[in-house]
């Protein structure tokens, strides 16, 4: 699969990491957002050039010359992981002013694949509505709410719960984490 990583600047830079890890064997196409490489000098211990050495291919997030930025370049997904409401917000409006937001808004005129991770908590109206508005035009919106019933003993699991969820939705075997097996 061909796949567009998008890190934006919310917390959670750990599931934009752990999604590029878990999609080694995939090609991939990494945007930073400015905020993201703050954040992750803040939340962990690789810095932004350690986390491009992951992806197969790099683009500025103010790249919109980039090839990838044109409807006509083929791609099977993007994922937007973690999704800052100020980049949900500009998408669900229509506002593509970043390379993040450009590529989602042909996600969607395209009906290609989106997956939103919000990461942000609690919730406003407008945060909800914009939500709304991106799940009405096909995005899959992918909250960072982990499930429990895999036990995680550590926070790598929690991580990896999300990120297997988003694998799940991609159509991608793993086994990052214990699937329900119901009751007994």
């Amino acid at each position: 699969m061909k796949i567009i990583i998008g890190i934006s600047g919310a917390s959670g830079v750990q599931y934009g990491i752990r999604l590029l890890e878990a999609l080694k064997d995939h090609e991939t196409h990494l945007i930073v957002s400015e905020t993201a490489k703050s954040i992750i000098g803040i939340e962990t211990d690789h810095s932004a050039d350690d986390i491009a050495k992951l992806a197969s291919h790099v683009y500025a997030h103010d790249g919109l010359a980039a090839n990838i930025a044109s409807g006509s370049y083929k791609f099977d997904a993007m994922v937007i992981a973690p999704c800052s409401m100020k980049t949900l917000g500009a998408i669900a409006n229509a506002i593509s002013d970043t390379l993040i937001t450009r590529i989602a808004d042909i996600c969607l005129k395209e009906g290609r694949r989106l997956i939103f991770v919000p990461r942000e908590t609690p919730l406003s109206l407008f945060h909800l509505k914009n939500m709304v508005k991106a799940k009405e035009a096909g995005a899959i919106i992918l909250p960072a709410c982990p499930g429990f019933y895999s036990r995680p003993k550590n926070v790598s699991d929690v991580i990896d719960f999300i990120v297997g969820r988003i694998l799940d939705v991609l159509g991608i075997e793993h086994e990052l984490y214990k699937r329900w097996e119901g009751m007994r």
